[in-house]
């Protein structure tokens, strides 16, 4: 009788629990897991890197108008003769009227100072002939003083005194420190209003700040129409105690 054993197909636990076999299938599953869970974090990062590059970056302004807390005149003056004595003696009354007037305005007389002084000689005409050149200085905190005196310095003029080039008043803003951080504060906050407005029109939203960039800070005459912060100027009439003090920021905000 012939062995039916041969012809009977092996039980399918028997695949089942081949070694071999279940090390190929478990390796497959590893495999397709890995492909699956690469696949999905790939694609969330390419989505996050996407929304990483979504930012806007804009200027924002702030300005402020203040009034100068510092005075500062040069006055520059001569005197021209043939010998130095005489020189010197002119140069000595012109500065002794500058004194007077500055004291007539109601200055300490602390706040004028000499600053500088020189002597030339030359000839003219075979006829030698000596300048001396004297500078006085005047610092104060008192604008409205200084404002005044500066419209009657053609007083001076009439007692023959003659300023030289040079000579001028100047105001100056020096508490710029006290008022930096609001102003800063204030540029970030146009700057904001901005980026809103350019997500807005995007259909966007605007997040956190990614950078910042102040700006300098300028100080100009309140009125100039050139924005020219040079100044001084002949006469002390050139210069304002009336600035603005401008700064300008750019800052990058994400987009959500």
């Amino acid at each position: 009788m012939p062995d039916s054993s041969l012809d009977t197909p092996a039980p399918a636990t028997a695949f089942w629990q081949d070694g071999q076999t279940r090390r190929y299938l478990a390796t497959a599953g590893v495999l397709a897991v890995g492909l699956i869970a690469g696949g999905y974090l790939l694609g969330n990062g390419l989505v996050r890197a996407k929304d990483a590059d979504r930012a806007v970056t804009v200027r924002g302004l702030a300005e402020r108008d203040v009034t100068a807390d510092l005075a500062t005149w040069t006055l520059s003056f001569s005197s021209t003769a043939t010998d130095l004595a005489t020189a010197q003696a002119s140069a000595d009354r012109d500065g002794a009227a500058i004194r007077a007037f500055f004291k007539q305005a109601g200055f300490p007389a602390a706040d004028l100072q000499p600053t500088g002084v020189n002597v030339s000689q030359y000839t003219d005409n075979g006829v030698p002939r000596f300048t001396v050149r004297q500078r006085f200085a005047l610092r104060t905190t008192d604008i409205q003083r200084a404002q005044a005196a500066a419209k009657r310095q053609f007083d001076l003029v009439r007692q023959g005194v003659v300023l030289e080039d040079g000579s001028g008043i100047n105001y100056s803003f020096t508490r710029l420190n006290a008022i930096k951080p609001e102003m800063i504060a204030a540029a970030t906050k146009d700057a904001r209003a901005s980026a809103e407005q350019f997500a807005k029109d995007s259909g966007t939203s605007v997040g956190s700040i990614r950078s910042a960039t102040q700006g300098y800070f300028s100080v100009m005459d309140r009125d100039a129409t050139s924005g020219d912060d040079s100044g001084g100027g002949s006469w002390g009439m050139a210069d304002t105690p009336f600035k603005k003090v401008r700064v300008v920021t750019t800052v990058q905000f994400s987009l959500d």
